[in-house]
Formats: C-alpha cells, structure tokens, sequence
C-alpha cells in the first residue's frame, strides 16, 4: 500500500500551504538525486519481504569502480606471469633442438640404431644414463632380473642387525635395499612408518626375508634388478646401463630386460640417454 498523505479540505489557506511543501519537498529530492546520490535495490530477496532503498553517493560509485578495476588488473597480471613461467619451463636448448631434429618421430628403429643414434647426438660433457621406458598394458606388473653387464650404479644392500635399526630410528638410511632375518621382523615392524613409504620394509614378495639373507646380499650385489609399474600408470622406467659402455652390452642389457617383462605385455618401448630426446624402438625387429 503506498504512503498516505492527509491533506485538510474546506480551507484554502491550508490546503495551498500544505500543496506548497508537497512540492518543495518534491525538489529537494530531485535535488538531492542531481547531487549525485542513486538508489539501489537490494537483490535476491524472497516473497512477502520489502524492497530496502540504499542511497549510495557517486564517489562511493567510483570508489568501487576503481577497485573492481585494480582486482581485474591483477588477476591479469598474475596470468600472464604465469603464461610467461609456462614458456620458459618449455624452453630448450639450442643442443636440444639439434638432437631433437636428427630423431624421426614416426619411425621405428632397431635396437642397434637406436643405440648408436643416442650415441651421435650426445652433446653433454658426462656420462650419461641409458633409460629405458615401457607403455605396457596392465598395472601391477613387476619382477626381478640380472643383467648380463653392469649399469654403472652400486646397490647397497643392507642385512639387519641391532646397529642398523638404531640408525633407521635415527633417520640414517644408508642402502637402498633392506634385507632381514625373520627373527627381526618384530623389531622392524615398529619402523614400518619410516621404512614403508620409502619402499625399504622387507617382504616375502621380495624375497628380501630370508633365513640366510647374507646370500640374498650376494644376489643383489651381483646385479639383480627390481622392476614394476608405476603406482597408477601401466608404465615402467628403469636404467639399463652407461651410455660409455659398449652397443653389444647395452643391447644385451635391454634384451634381457625386455625378456623379463614379458613381449606379450609390452606396448611399445623408448629409448633415451638422460639429455636426449627418446627414441622409439621396433619391438619387431630386436
């Protein structure tokens, strides 16, 4: 219902006096909207509820303006900045660019030329990794091989003892394989918090408990390798060797890796030294 207004009739005077404020009052509002005063109305409200009137001054108006602005800027700023991080982490070298273009992506090579490519386009000035790299079709896979040539990385292998767990309590964890009488699994199993996200708690799975773990020691230390898939990617990554030792002993050494994960189960198989782009290698013709 709108606003009530009484107004005396029968007497003139009063009735001009009272018209008379009406509409002074009517200009001091139009006045006061000239001076730069809005109306704005409040949004969202449900049924049965009033409209509120808010007068809000135009330099409020601005105010607000100039920050919403300032905000935009920096959502701008900080966008673009991070455009720029993205393109100089892609960046490459120049010594990069070169190997990359005497790689052809869509062929397939033989182990043999895949070696010796990786070979030419070396450009570092230290010895690097050979790794090998394997899209297979399950996730889980896993198992152990010795190869027949050396990767040019020492496992240090480590059987439990009183000595050792002192230091695993102190955080020093100096190996790379844990190996465990059974005797000791109780004591271990307090450390588990320490040694299982680290994937050094010793396993049946393993092979890494054992009666005589001193000729589990031996086995490790003659070059055994522990390979799986990753956690949640049907992928494995393994070294297979230097990229100094000799195209017969690396192509030996991936042969023997291949055999052991299994033909039937791999996808397809790359080839990289740990400066070079990778190398597809034919499955076919190894």
């Amino acid at each position: 219902m709108g606003k009530i207004r009484t107004r005396i009739l029968g007497l003139e005077e009063v009735e001009e006096k009272q018209k008379k404020e009406q509409k002074e009052k009517r200009s001091q509002k139009k006045a006061r909207e000239k001076a730069g005063k809005h109306k704005i109305r409040a949004q969202g409200l449900k049924g049965g509820e009033r409209m509120v009137e808010v007068e809000v001054k135009e330099k409020d108006i601005e105010k607000m303006e100039k920050a919403k602005e300032l905000i935009e800027k920096k959502a701008e700023t900080k966008k673009l900045r991070e455009t720029k991080r993205l393109k100089k982490e892609k960046k490459r070298g120049e010594n990069y660019k070169k190997a990359r273009k005497a790689v052809d992506k869509n062929k397939k090579y033989r182990l043999a030329e895949a070696v010796k490519l990786l070979k030419k386009i070396k450009y570092s000035h230290f010895d690097e990794s050979v790794e090998l790299h394997l899209n297979v079709d399950k996730v889980g896979l896993k198992g152990e091989v010795s190869l027949p040539h050396a990767i040019g990385k020492t496992v240090k292998v480590q059987i439990v003892d009183d000595k050792v767990l002192a230091e695993i309590e102190k955080g020093k964890l100096d190996f790379d394989i844990l190996v465990t009488h059974p005797s000791y699994m109780p004591k271990l199993a307090k450390l588990a918090k320490i040694l299982g996200p680290r994937g050094l708690m010793p396993n049946p799975k393993t092979g890494t408990i054992s009666d005589k773990p001193e000729e589990i020691v031996k086995k490790y230390s003659a070059g055994l390798l522990r390979w799986k898939t990753e956690g949640k990617f049907p992928l494995i990554h393994q070294t297979i060797g230097k990229l100094s030792l000799e195209d017969k002993k690396l192509i030996e050494n991936i042969s023997a890796f291949l055999q052991s994960v299994g033909r039937s189960h791999i996808i397809s198989a790359f080839l990289k030294s740990t400066m070079s782009p990778s190398v597809k290698i034919d499955l076919e013709k190894i």
